[in-house]
């Protein structure tokens, strides 16, 4: 597939906007997306961070297989006076639940949705294409679409449209324009780099966009090594950075699976409310599904 076949959004909403595909969330979503709300269980999609002590060395950037987080304890002060700390967080660390910003991957020396990335990022920080578009926080109707109920995709199985419509039909429920789509393969975490994981196709990424998928949530994304070398991120390169998809990697699906198994239903409210911190390039997220 040659660059001008690949789905493209960018335009789309005008050649300033910072939404992305969230435009398609309007108040009908939202409403729809609150009736999901029946009985109050609430599943967290974000996996537990165990902070590591910047205590006793220099300070270093965190790497794998490292922890995302680093602190350092600080004492405030004699009773009463409280604890405090510092930390030092790598957002787009692979061991941290994190929703992307636009910024975080420029194509052809643009950021979505055609800003020169000298003038979207510069020294100053991120002036287009930032956390800042999330500041509202996104609340919107979830759909888990579990590829694998019984277990975990084979190892580097390249995920196409055919997958996500026959969980769609599994799960006896269509996604909607302005829905996010929650992705289980069964792999979740892990830092074993023996084997390759399953990866998204250009194929999947252009399912989602003409389902209207406002955003992404998964454990599956990018593989490495890529499936298609000829289009090695097709999550980054084309969800993110053509079509104005927010993603959140890195995310914790088991429990909203055994949830969804329990209650007999894929469809619920999902919340996403990141921290207001403008300016970045992406940002640590708990996303919340309430059913």
């Amino acid at each position: 597939m040659t660059a001008s076949e690949l789905p493209d959004d960018r335009g789309r909403w005008g050649a300033d906007d910072e939404l992305g595909t969230l435009n398609l969330i309007d108040d009908a979503a939202r409403a729809r997306a609150a009736r999901e709300v029946r009985v109050g269980t609430s599943v967290s999609l974000a996996y537990p961070v165990e902070p590591a002590s910047m205590l006793g060395g220099p300070f270093a950037p965190p790497a794998p297989p490292s922890p995302p987080v680093q602190q350092a304890l600080l004492y405030t002060g004699t009773p009463p006076m409280g604890m405090s700390e510092v930390l030092v967080v790598t957002p787009h660390h692979p061991a941290l639940t994190h929703v992307d910003a636009f910024a975080h991957m420029p194509i052809d020396g643009t950021v979505y949705p055609g800003r020169p990335l000298e003038d979207a990022v510069t020294a100053g920080g991120v002036r287009h294409g930032s956390t800042t578009a999330f500041a509202a926080g996104i609340v919107t109707r979830g759909v888990l679409l579990d590829l694998a109920p019984d277990g975990r995709l084979p190892a580097a199985h390249p995920v196409t449209a055919a997958d996500l419509d026959a969980a769609q039909a599994r799960a006896g429920v269509e996604v909607l324009p302005g829905d996010a789509v929650v992705v289980r393969s069964g792999w979740g975490f892990s830092w074993d780099a023996e084997v390759q994981a399953p990866g998204m196709t250009v194929d999947a990424v252009a399912w989602m966009r003409d389902h209207g998928v406002a955003l992404y949530a998964g454990d599956v994304s990018d593989s490495f090594p890529p499936s298609d070398p000829a289009m090695p991120m097709p999550m980054h390169m084309v969800g993110l950075a053509r079509l104005g998809m927010p993603l959140i990697d890195s995310v914790a699906t088991d429990d909203l699976a055994a949830t969804c198994a329990e209650l007999g239903r894929h469809t619920f409210l999902l919340s996403v409310a990141p921290p207001r911190i403008n300016g970045l390039t992406g940002v640590p997220v708990n996303p919340q599904a309430i059913f």
